[in-house]
């Protein structure tokens, strides 16, 4: 990561939970492997815009309430 560059933060896997849906399960909704769904849980991989809008609509969601840019304090 480049000096100054925050990372995207989510609740992907909070709001996944609360539809009861497997990494799988959300996978195969919107037409990825598990592993991705895995790795954008865990901030490894940043969603194309493409991706975060079917995942929003996979769980109902807004794009906002699944990824935010955290604030200075949570870098830190």
């Amino acid at each position: 990561m480049r000096p100054g560059q925050k990372r995207l933060g989510n609740r992907l896997k909070e709001i996944r939970a609360r539809h009861n849906l497997t990494q799988q399960q959300l996978a195969e909704r919107v037409g990825v492997t598990r592993k991705t769904i895995n790795t954008v849980e865990n901030a490894v991989f940043i969603p194309s815009t493409v991706l975060a809008l079917k995942l929003a609509a996979a769980l109902d969601s807004r794009v906002e309430d699944l990824f935010f840019l955290p604030s200075d304090a949570d870098t830190a």
